[in-house]
């Protein structure tokens, strides 16, 4: 079992948040707080409201009620202008990569740069792109186009992309999504690297179980909007929550079992295409 962390020492922390979608309760009074220099991961089934907790954490998505926290300021009630200046601050890695296509890998690294300054010494950002670069093996690839990499570089460039501003947080959505084992591993080790070497602050949502054990210095499984389970890999493996355990060893509940069983109903007629014609 983790160390309970005090609600306001988090480089990160949400207080009681809610989030509404219409009639639907998609987060239900989360409180959280994202530890200095570790990894939090978070888990859970799709559509409990990972991704949209992610998006709280940078104000993407305005809370229904509760209260976003970053560096101890709240950042929930800012307007869009003094959103962008603290948003510097974060590095997103997008479930898809999200390069841009028509631009090349070293323009794809320096767009949030561009966004927000005004460059003067292009050879100090040439060296800067060479290094973002070489911390995730990609050095080289400065003149490719998103078109002619692999899922796995698509990736490691989004994430040189992500850190080009030497954020204080890095959030990952789905950073080994759509990867083989092997290209998923390499994300893996880069996520355990960046944190060693840029000392940074990790938030990780995943659905895969093996890469969770493996980065997380503490694991939070949502459940039907609500934390249920909260602490490191150990806790997370033996916690006696049945959604923890049906979600971590990936077995189908006996309800999802019996509708595509249609409760063991046969049909008296089965059609062919031949029917159809």
């Amino acid at each position: 079992m983790r160390k309970e962390v005090e609600s306001d020492s988090g480089v990160i922390v949400l207080k009681n948040l809610v989030k509404k979608s219409g009639t639907e309760l998609v987060l239900d009074g989360i409180s959280l707080a994202a530890e200095e220099g570790k990894t939090t991961v978070i888990i859970g089934p799709s559509g409990c409201g990972k991704t949209v907790l992610m998006k709280h954490m940078i104000v993407l998505e305005r809370p229904s009620a509760g209260e976003v926290y970053f560096k101890g300021r709240r950042i929930d009630d800012l307007r869009e202008r003094e959103l962008e200046k603290v948003r510097t601050q974060y590095g997103f890695l997008f479930q898809g990569g999200a390069l841009f296509d028509s631009l090349n890998v070293y323009e794809n690294i320096t767009f949030p740069i561009r966004q927000h300054h005004e460059i003067t010494d292009w050879k100090a950002i040439d060296e800067l792109v060479k290094s973002k670069l070489a911390m995730v093996g990609l050095d080289g690839y400065q003149t490719h186009y998103p078109a002619s990499l692999s899922g796995g570089q698509k990736k490691r460039v989004a994430l040189a992309r992500a850190i080009a501003m030497n954020p204080h947080v890095i959030l990952y959505d789905e950073p080994t999504t759509g990867l083989d084992p092997i290209r998923a591993d390499i994300i893996n080790e880069l996520i355990l690297k960046l944190q060693k070497e840029l000392d940074v602050t990790s938030v990780v949502v995943t659905h895969d179980m093996k890469s969770a054990y493996k980065i997380a210095d503490r694991i939070i499984m949502l459940h039907e909007g609500k934390i249920v389970a909260d602490g490191d890999a150990d806790h997370i493996r033996n916690h006696p929550h049945p959604a923890v355990q049906q979600f971590i060893h990936g077995r189908v509940s006996e309800e999802d079992l019996a509708a595509l069983r249609l409760g063991g109903t046969k049909f008296k007629t089965q059609y062919t295409p031949e029917d159809f014609r």
